[in-house]
């Protein structure tokens, strides 16, 4: 099997421990990763911190030049690094390759061309002999922790922005995937200085711990549950530090009578909560409130896409959803089945799983596209973000209750609505909590717009600026 190592002070590191990844189309161990722990932490943040005086030090348009090498490597390594992540995680080959990959290399580019406000500061003229300015400065070692089920594109959203703010990082990558961003790891070893990127694969309970508790990071962002964000809040509580996190969603999804209908199907289904990735994306619109008008229509529509999905083994760019990552992953998914049927939500279709779905992949952890319905937003499978390819349909009679029952979350990270009335559309926009509305799309994140939640979604985004603190100066002429 091939066998990654961790990336700390320039060198690929071989763990003391080590732990297998396993494909999840078909549930068998295909490759080898590093199980770090305290030592390789501790390792990490010191390599960190030696580089960062003279990666702050370069001027930003020098940082810009590793930045774009960045991009070059992504352009060189794009399908390898896409079937590594395909093979590791299950998101299908058609969003790695053709989505994720490409749009990655972008945003090296756009980062490398945000250095320079990195460094911008304000001049104030407090008085005729009083000058006030600011500075931007990095936070000096950023730890970035990311979620398995966009590895490459949640590294690159973090690292390259804390990089081009003059900060060192440390990734920690999710042990259910982190083959592609350790590859990735291999790479960039060639392009930056040794320390100035950091890779470390491990278990979040000891690897991670120890990266947030030490008190040589100085910032943190994560995306993740937000379980793992009230986690990191505690165990970093002694050694205060600015955080981003972005973590759960239960994200709604408003369809209004006079929506393009056509439009509305596709992004209730196919571009939000039965994706490529099986539903395992944080801002999944898995509530689909549907005004009564249109219920039976939008339910039988919804039923008919599903129909059209393609599962199967995910490296077939044939293929439009695959598995759960992981056993543990898809022991709770179908948990939510059995919770769904005990408190009384009527299944529409679906609730099947494991070999039944992909009989030729009968080891990998599948569940079908799956909808529910109900008229209480108040039950678990509505409350609770299940991170699997199952919604709920709820009615609504006015835009009024639309936006209670949206609004009705411990969540708040997106939301989608749908309709031809542009006053609609803006009062949804100012009236429901959540970080991102969409209208009349869903799941368009554009790395120039921000992206993060409110509530129990987190707070924050990745950009920059969000890498750099203010600094206030006062001199006397």
């Amino acid at each position: 099997m091939p066998e990654f190592r961790n990336l700390i002070g320039g060198e690929l590191l071989p763990a003391a421990r080590t732990m297998d990844t396993v494909n999840p189309a078909t549930g068998e161990a295909w490759a080898t990763i590093p199980a770090g722990g305290a030592a390789e932490a501790e390792a990490a943040v010191e390599a960190a911190g030696r580089a960062f005086p003279a990666w702050s030090a370069l001027p930003a348009l020098a940082r810009a030049h590793y930045l774009r090498k960045v991009s070059e490597v992504f352009g060189r390594h794009a399908e390898e690094l896409a079937r590594l992540e395909t093979r590791d995680n299950g998101r299908i080959l058609r969003d790695t390759l053709k989505r994720d990959l490409p749009g990655m290399a972008h945003l090296w580019q756009l980062a490398a061309g945000q250095c320079l406000d990195a460094v911008k500061g304000d001049t104030v003229l407090l008085g005729p002999d009083t000058l006030g300015l600011t500075r931007r400065e990095p936070y000096g070692v950023a730890v970035c922790v990311i979620p398995w089920n966009s590895p490459i594109s949640t590294f690159s959203a973090k690292a390259a922005y804390a990089l081009a703010a003059g900060n060192t990082v440390i990734v920690k990558p999710a042990e259910q995937a982190s083959a592609s961003v350790l590859r990735l790891g291999e790479l960039l070893a060639e392009v930056f200085p040794p320390g100035v990127l950091n890779i470390v694969s491990g278990l979040g309970e000891e690897v991670g711990e120890a990266l947030v508790r030490h008190r040589g990071v100085g910032k943190i962002s994560l995306t993740g549950s937000t379980a793992t964000g009230q986690a990191i809040t505690r165990a970093s509580a002694d050694a205060l530090k600015p955080m981003t996190f972005e973590l759960g969603g239960k994200s709604p999804n408003i369809v209004f009578p006079d929506a393009n209908l056509d439009a509305a199907t596709q992004g209730v289904t196919v571009n939000s909560v039965y994706t490529g990735n099986a539903g395992q994306v944080c801002v999944a619109g898995s509530r689909i409130l549907i005004h009564r008008s249109i219920w039976d229509e939008m339910l039988g529509r919804i039923e008919r896409a599903c129909a059209g999905l393609v599962l199967g083994d995910p490296l077939d760019l044939a293929t439009t959803m695959g598995p759960i990552v992981s056993a543990g992953q898809y022991e709770r998914v179908t948990s939510y089945l059995e919770l769904a049927e005990k408190e009384g939500a009527r299944l529409v279709f679906g609730a099947r799983t494991g070999a039944d779905v992909v009989p030729a992949l009968p080891g990998g952890y599948w569940v079908a596209p799956t909808l529910y319905a109900t008229e209480d937003n108040a039950l678990r499978v509505c409350q609770e973000e299940i991170f699997g390819p199952v919604a709920v349909a709820i009615p609504f009679s006015s835009e009024e209750e639309a936006v209670a029952i949206a609004n009705d979350s411990v969540y708040g990270l997106a939301a989608g609505v749908w309709t031809r009335d542009l006053g609609r559309a803006h009062r949804l926009v100012r009236d429901l909590h959540s970080g991102t509305v969409w209208v009349n799309t869903f799941r368009q994140m554009p790395p120039g717009l921000p992206f993060g939640g409110v509530k129990d979604s987190g707070y924050g985004h990745d950009s920059v600026l969000e890498y750099t603190r203010e600094k206030a100066a006062i001199i006397q002429i």
